[in-house]
């Protein structure tokens, strides 16, 4: 029976590409702080939302965000406050979009290994070794090295045609799924509806949130507590979905995901 993952990003204003990690998008605002206003409001909201079931819910959180001792301590309270029903995966050190760069597969081994030694100091009874992309750009040479790096799932595909050229020269999303399926990687692509992407940003772009909130209303049943390490299972069949931890901020911080029953 299929089931559905709850995860979330963690991603503050500055991480965005438009601002960082990308070789042409990014036009960086220096003045941007290492912990904003509204992701402080969004974290308010998803507690909030927390507040009103008892699913559990993975969050990818981006290395470098644990510069900041406010932000620690705002992850390290939600995992006190629910246990269990907090999982970490990594979302890479600095949020680069690895993918639009010019192969580099040491500095992206060093990119891991750092993040993982932060996360785990950090939060070392929750932390689990999953990883996705920064913004989604993932490409097939980056495979080996999640798994010479201990990762044992990645959840960076967004297995759209819209999104294609995410996925470096010579690649595609097929592509990458391939190349993962070939290995002892488990992957977890994040849900689609009629080939159009439904996660994240989807759910609030004209012309492709219809279609997102509408997938999001259909969704199989989430897993419960109990069930969260069935991720890592390859014959457990899965929607994966994803938003922000700064989607909460939106609506004055009463934003909640779509989702059917919650």
């Amino acid at each position: 029976m299929r089931r559905t993952w709850l995860t979330v990003d963690t991603d503050d204003i500055r991480h965005v590409p438009s601002n960082q990690g990308h070789p042409t998008r990014s036009n960086p605002d220096l003045t941007l702080p290492n912990l904003s206003e509204r992701f402080k409001l969004g974290m308010k909201g998803f507690v909030a939302w927390m507040d009103t079931h008892d699913l559990p819910v993975t969050l990818f959180i981006i290395a470098d965000q644990c510069e900041s001792d406010e932000f620690v301590q705002l992850i390290t309270e939600l995992c006190a406050d629910f246990g269990e029903r907090i999982s970490i995966g990594c979302h890479g050190l600095h949020h680069r979009s690895w993918s639009a760069w010019p192969e580099d597969s040491e500095e992206f081994s060093q990119d891991l290994a750092k993040s993982v030694s932060i996360l785990e100091h950090h939060f070392p009874q929750y932390f689990k070794h999953w990883f996705r992309a920064p913004a989604g750009y993932i490409a097939s040479w980056m495979i080996p090295v999640l798994i010479e790096q201990n990762f044992v799932l990645d959840s960076s595909i967004n297995p759209s045609w819209l999104v294609n050229k995410k996925y470096g020269k010579n690649d595609s999303w097929k592509t990458v799924h391939s190349t993962a399926k070939k290995s002892n990687l488990i992957e977890r692509p994040w849900k689609t509806r009629f080939s159009l992407p439904t996660c994240g940003p989807a759910q609030h772009i004209i012309g492709l949130r219809w279609n997102a909130k509408g997938a999001w209303k259909r969704l199989a049943k989430p897993l419960g507590i109990s069930e969260i390490n069935s991720v890592e299972n390859p014959d457990i069949d899965l929607d994966t979905i994803y938003w922000h931890i700064l989607d909460h901020a939106r609506n004055d911080g009463a934003w909640i995901p779509p989702i059917k029953g919650l």
